[in-house]
Parts: C-alpha cells; sequence; structure tokens
C-alpha cells in the first residue's frame, strides 16, 4: 500500500515537473519573441532617427538657390535661431540645427537680417551668423560671395558685377597705403607681417577672407573690405600661438595656404602638398608652384609654358627659392590649417591626373618625371 502510494507520488510530481518544464518553454519563446520584437523596434527606430539626423544635417534643397530672408532678433538662442530658419524653410529641423552648432562650437551668432538659401550648409549659414546681419531688411543686391582661391583682382571685378561698386575704385583702394596702416592698426596680429613684405602686389592679398557678405547701401567700399579683413582676422585668432611656435610668420602662412588653395581639391593632398613645400624650402629647392607663374602673368590660363616660368617677377616661384612677396590668392580656413598642420612625407615632387584630379607624390626627379608622363602626357 505504501509502496503504491508513493508510486502514485513519484508519478504526480513527474507530471509536475513535465508541466513546468512545459510552462517554462513557452515562457522562453514569449521572452524571446518578446526581446526580438523590441530589438527590431528599436532597429527600426534607430535607423529611422539616424536617417532623419543624416537627412537635418544636409541642406534643404541642393537645387534651390532661392533667396530667403529671415531676422535674428537680439539675444536669440542657437535652438531659437534654428526655429526660425525652420520657420522660414531654410532648414529641415532646428533642433538638429542647435545640437549640430553646440557639437560644432558656432557660437557667437549675430542679430539681424540674413539671406539664406535652402541649397547652403549648416556650416555656411553658422559662419554667416558669425559675421554679423544687416540691421535693416536686405535686397538682393546686398550679398556677395567671395569664392575661396579668388585673388584681389578676380574678387574685384565680382563686387563690381555684384553691387554698386566699381573695379577701378576696389583696386584703387586695395593700393591705398594709407587705408592699409588704418587696418593694420586695428589688426596687429594680422597685418603687420605683410605691412613689411617687400615687392608685393597688394598688401591686402591673402587677407580678403572667402565668405558671403551683406552689403547694405549705407555702407562704404571701406565697410566691406574692413569686414572682409576682420573675417580673417577671427579666422587667424585661433591660429597666432601656433605660427609663433612654429617659427614662421602669418605672411609666409598665408603665402603657401594660397598654393595649397589651388594645388590640392581634398584635406588630405592639401596636407600632404602642404609638407611638400616646406621640404622643398628646407632643402633649398624652388616651390615651382604653376600658380605662381598664373599670379606673375596676371592671367588665368589652363597650361604654364617653358616660356611662361621664365618671367621676371619676384612671384616667379620657379626661379625664386622661398616663399616669395605674399600671397597669391585668398585662401580657405582648410588651406591655412593645412599649412600649420600637414602630413608628415618625405616628398619632394607631385603631380595631379588630368582627368582624375588624383595626386602622386615622388621622392626623385626621375620618380616624378614617370608620373608626368604616366598621368600628364598620356594620349598627347
Amino acid at each position: 500500500m505504501d509502496a503504491e502510494f508513493e508510486g502514485n507520488i513519484s508519478e504526480e510530481s513527474n507530471l509536475k515537473r513535465a508541466e513546468r518544464r512545459k510552462e517554462d518553454r513557452v515562457v522562453h519563446k514569449i521572452v524571446y519573441v518578446l526581446t526580438i520584437g523590441i530589438l527590431i523596434v528599436a532597429g527600426i527606430l534607430a535607423i529611422s532617427g539616424y536617417n532623419y539626423v543624416n537627412a537635418g544635417l544636409k541642406p534643404l534643397d541642393k537645387n534651390d538657390k532661392k533667396l530667403v530672408q529671415v531676422e535674428v532678433p537680439s539675444g536669440s538662442s542657437n535652438r531659437q535661431i534654428g526655429d526660425i530658419l525652420e520657420d522660414g524653410d531654410v532648414i529641415r529641423d532646428g533642433m538638429i540645427f542647435n545640437f549640430y552648432t553646440k557639437f560644432k562650437n558656432l557660437t557667437n551668432f549675430q542679430a539681424g537680417y540674413y539671406q539664406f538659401s535652402p541649397n547652403m550648409t549648416l556650416d555656411q549659414i553658422g559662419k554667416e551668423l558669425q559675421q554679423g546681419g544687416s540691421a535693416e531688411p536686405l535686397d538682393d543686391a546686398s550679398k556677395v560671395t567671395i569664392p575661396e582661391g579668388y585673388d584681389i583682382d578676380q574678387i574685384a571685378t565680382l563686387v563690381a558685377k555684384k553691387t554698386d561698386f566699381k573695379k577701378a575704385d576696389f583696386i584703387k583702394l586695395m593700393k591705398d597705403d594709407k587705408f592699409f596702416e588704418e587696418l593694420k592698426t586695428t589688426y596687429p596680429d594680422l597685418l603687420t607681417d605683410a605691412g613689411n613684405a617687400k615687392d608685393v602686389r597688394y598688401r591686402l592679398e591673402g587677407y580678403l577672407f572667402p565668405a558671403t557678405y551683406n552689403i547694405h547701401k549705407s555702407r562704404s567700399l571701406k565697410d566691406l573690405v574692413t569686414q572682409m579683413v576682420d573675417t580673417t582676422n577671427q579666422v587667424m585668432s585661433q591660429y597666432y600661438s601656433q605660427i609663433k611656435e612654429k617659427g614662421m610668420d602669418v605672411q609666409e602662412v598665408m603665402t603657401l595656404a594660397s598654393l595649397v588653395e589651388k594645388e590640392g581639391v581634398t584635406e588630405s593632398d592639401r596636407k600632404n602638398i602642404a609638407q611638400v613645400f616646406f621640404n622643398r624650402i628646407d632643402a633649398g629647392m624652388a616651390l615651382q608652384s604653376d600658380i605662381s607663374i598664373l599670379y606673375a602673368l596676371g592671367e588665368h590660363k589652363e597650361v604654364v609654358t617653358i616660356k611662361d616660368t621664365q618671367i621676371d617677377s619676384p612671384y616667379n616661384l620657379y626661379v625664386n627659392t622661398g616663399y616669395g612677396p605674399g600671397p597669391f590668392d585668398n585662401p580657405s580656413q582648410e588651406a591655412i590649417s593645412a599649412v600649420l598642420n600637414p602630413t608628415d612625407n618625405d616628398y619632394v615632387y607631385f603631380v595631379a591626373d588630368i582627368s582624375t584630379g588624383k595626386v602622386y607624390y615622388a621622392k626623385t626627379y626621375e620618380e616624378h618625371m614617370e608620373l608626368v608622363e604616366k598621368y600628364v602626357n598620356k594620349g598627347q
């Protein structure tokens, strides 16, 4: 009787254990399904969030150049400015603008009226906001964008085209020593070295920062140029101590940057090319940049001839060693940064493939000529 009772208990225990195992399997399946579901939903949300943020970092419409005028009230926060830009259909999302500007440390935005277009990047918008807007509403004719790498003659032509100022007056101002001295007094860290330079064509060459400027009718040509120089000073203020540490002066940095601006396209190439120039200077070699020849000629053309390289000019860096008198154009911040933070290498030559733009480097003249034959003279 006891054995039969114990058998019934054992069988009942086995059934209960089997039932619990079955329940456990069901629970595990439910937990597994829920976990997978949560992961899928989280993944979808993450991808959606990434795509949304990524889209918000890009221009609202890269094909839309229509100017939209917005007013930034005094004391506006980055978030409030973002909302203003979003409401004006300039950017996709004001909150993303707020986070982006804080991440990139874009601060000191100025109040005023601005004209933006949906094809502008957040960086471009941020830099314009730092430069300051107009105290009065703007019209389409009061906005001029100076491209990176433009020289003073090109800037003068563009300003004359976009404003009521005349090219001849712009060039005359560039040669005005009294005006330069006034600027040097205001911006001594920036312009003292330029003031000491010999044989320069324009003392302000290299110091008219490429950016977009709002021009109100009440402002003079001196006001415009001063704004350009002030922008350059704002950019360069973060580099003055680094320039001294490197044993360079501002004029040398801006001169090399003006060459790097035209010789390289990508950040990587610009940093490598900057080091090539330093290597050549250290070796007592002429920089032999075609950019210097074109500036000496006062021309903009595709091919530099052997005869061109023999031009009698202090700007001819095929004949003269060193940096030359001064900048050959007005470089971007990226080109300036490349000169101050070059990529270490031991190359002394470089050449670009004429069809792809890819830059190739060489340590010897023989290697260089092989690259020239392969990537420049091909098909000729």
